[in-house]
């Protein structure tokens, strides 16, 4: 054996240690990020009681954190070709321990709404660049499972999050629900020692992208809400003016080549379409046993979390499947278990409780397995250089999924308030079982064009 075979074979298993430990540190990251986001959906009512704020405020505290969270996603991962990941995580972890603080001794909704969006700030860290960090530095042969084990990670999370909010809201209060997010910043010294020193470009940050972006995201958001002309002038308007200045920036916050790539638009629409369902879900299953079956915020969460439990036990298999089967088989997977899923709330999850908790562990899985595979399609699609970018986008397309699948949501349940609440439900779940459908479809086409491309 020649002394580089010797070096190799000595090296890559520290390596791969490395990355193990990198891997479950980025993994309970995303876990707290992800239940600090959820958690406030279950204590919503004791907010609301205490502050004595109106419905309206309190969906502000819900919205503002999903926007800013956004646009911070797709920023830090810009960000991250000019800023090593270790200083962009060190300002994310502070803002969002920053932020939990001040929820804990808030005492008016204003202050709420600051300290929402220094969460939202900080946490947009802690996906946005585990993405890089996987697109960049983790070997394609591991790859596979570095994505399992975060997607596992957030729908675990996602899981948690209502069980833990329900709890500590009904045993200690809301403000002790903070506490959690706060103490991310344990994590900071570990991630120094753990991650390495980065080669780094030279760049410029587009903050009029950056603010265009949000705005036209914004404006969206409140169009499906408020059915305002006003809203929607302004909408168009921020739409336009983005567009128009991305094509003539010389450091676009997005980059249009991006855009116009055929693959990278139908991943986005499959992505989009993912996120919906899978909160548009999320958001009607507290309605849902609350209203029909007159549940507490802590049994709530015991019924939403038995599919972060087989989401989390899913996960060692993900990055094996994946790895042996190839990305676009499991992404059709999770799109047919999502399709499953609705079809199941459709049909069965007015009737009994037990309905709504197998529909959702079949959600769960599924969300896990497309997550996973999404994201790592999207990073072989794009050399080193943009698959920071292209991941970024990704996630900023699939927030606005999820905040557009609460307001449609939100806005069908209100539209239809002469109906029988099981009619309302099911009128939703029909919805979200045809989005599914055209997503499957458009993951035909996907899988047609890269067969076409392997051919030529």
């Amino acid at each position: 054996m020649s002394t580089l075979d010797k070096s190799i074979t000595i090296h890559r298993p520290s390596r791969m240690l490395q990355e193990n430990k990198i891997l479950l540190l980025w993994s309970l990251s995303i876990c707290i990020v992800v239940v600090n986001a959820t958690m406030l959906n279950v204590a919503l009512l004791s907010l609301l009681s205490e502050m004595m704020l109106s419905s309206a405020k309190a969906s502000w505290l819900l919205s503002s954190y999903n926007i800013v969270f956004a646009i911070s996603t797709l920023s830090y991962s810009s960000l991250s070709d000019f800023i090593s990941i270790k200083r962009l995580l060190t300002i994310g972890l502070i803002l969002l321990s920053l932020g939990s603080f001040i929820m804990m001794i808030a005492d008016h909704f204003y202050l709420l709404i600051i300290a929402r969006i220094l969460q939202a700030l900080g946490a947009g860290a802690v996906p946005g660049l585990a993405m890089v960090y996987a697109g960049r530095y983790v070997e394609e042969s591991r790859k596979g499972k570095y994505m399992a084990f975060i997607a596992s990670a957030t729908s675990f999370g996602f899981g948690l999050g209502p069980l833990l909010g329900g709890i500590i809201t009904e045993f200690l209060g809301w403000r002790y629900m903070f506490t959690i997010a706060g103490s991310i910043i344990l994590f900071l010294p570990l991630f120094h020692k753990m991650l390495t020193t980065e080669d780094l470009k030279t760049g410029k940050f587009d903050v009029v992208g950056g603010i265009l972006t949000g705005a036209s995201v914004t404006g969206v958001l409140l169009l499906i809400s408020t059915h305002s002309t006003y809203i929607l002038i302004l909408s168009i308007l921020s739409m336009v003016l983005w567009w128009r200045h991305i094509r003539t920036a010389s450091h676009p916050f997005i980059k249009p080549i991006l855009l116009k790539n055929d693959k990278f638009a139908k991943l986005l629409f499959m992505s989009f379409c993912a996120f919906i369902v899978h909160f548009s879900t999320l958001f009607l299953i507290p309605i849902m046993l609350s209203t029909l079956f007159h549940n507490e915020a802590s049994t709530i969460g015991m019924k939403i979390f038995p599919g972060a439990i087989f989401s989390a036990i899913a996960a060692p298999f993900i990055g094996r499947i994946m790895n042996r089967v190839g990305n676009i088989r499991l992404i059709l997977l999770g799109q047919l278990l999502l399709l499953v899923s609705t079809l199941l709330f459709f049909i069965l999850a007015t009737t009994t409780q037990l309905a709504i908790v197998i529909s959702y562990i079949f959600m769960s899985i599924g969300f896990s397995f497309f997550t996973a595979s999404i994201a790592n399609e999207i990073s072989g699609i794009f050399n080193k250089e943009d698959v920071g970018m292209g991941l970024g986008i990704s996630q900023l397309i699939q927030l606005s999924g999820s905040a557009f699948g609460i307001a449609l949501s939100a806005a069908v349940l209100v539209w239809r308030d002469h109906d029988l609440p099981e009619v309302r439900f099911q009128s939703i779940f029909i919805g979200l079982s045809i989005l599914i459908i055209c997503s499957l479809l458009v993951s035909t086409l996907y899988l047609r064009s890269k067969r076409q491309g392997f051919s030529k």
